[in-house]
């Protein structure tokens, strides 16, 4: 009986230990693999060079990269040189982002992804940016939902950090609107566009979603 009972645990043991592995190599290989997301009016997809121009296009706005940490894009050589070290971030597997393509015009219009990732603490954080010209329509509430909602169901993160420039509320809301709460204000925790930036901190846990 002992020895049944041993060896029935050492399979288990070993069972977990190759799920464990698999895991392992889904995670490490989850960025280079992006998958594409869709919603209503969205496709969250990898950025190609062939995006180049429609980067370019809104990343020349300097309201655009106001509260970002890039600079606004002075020539298509910048937007060039971002999509590099994308596809770089993508062959490494390290956080990264998808490009939004709005699904009526097969244009892209901003990104969204991963600042970075604790796999030790299943936490993580999502930055985004989006071209002026489709501000206040809905549209970076709808990416966000979608990337939480990959966050917790694929990459099975408890927890899921975003931050603004307390000087850019509308980010804010855009964080309340797809289900994060406010967890407070850092004082001058980020030094952007030569000063010193407030950024509020906002979060949603896994046990958060409805």
């Amino acid at each position: 009986m002992c020895c049944r009972t041993g060896g029935s645990r050492r399979r288990e043991i070993a069972s977990e230990r190759t799920c464990g592995n698999a895991l392992n190599l889904f995670y490490e290989g989850l960025f280079t693999r992006l998958p594409t997301l869709s919603t209503k009016r969205l496709l969250l997809r990898r950025i190609t060079m062939a995006d180049a121009q429609d980067i370019f296009a809104y990343s020349r706005d300097p309201e655009v990269s106001r509260h970002v940490l890039w600079d606004t894009h002075r020539t298509i050589h910048d937007s060039r040189a971002y999509i590099r070290y994308i596809l770089r971030q993508y062959r490494q597997s390290d956080p990264s982002s998808w490009g939004i393509e709005l699904t009526a015009t097969g244009r892209l219009i901003g990104t969204i992804g991963f600042m970075w990732w604790n796999r030790e603490n299943n936490s993580a954080e999502i930055g985004y940016s989006l071209s002026r010209a489709y501000w206040n329509q809905g549209l970076m509430t709808e990416a966000l939902r979608e990337v939480i909602r990959f966050g917790f169901e694929e990459m099975r993160l408890n927890r899921i950090e975003a931050q603004y420039e307390t000087s850019n509320p509308a980010s804010g809301r855009v964080m309340e609107k797809a289900g994060m709460r406010k967890e407070g204000v850092l004082r001058g925790r980020l030094y952007n566009k030569g000063a010193y930036v407030d950024v509020a901190l906002h979060a949603i846990l896994r046990g958060d979603t409805p």
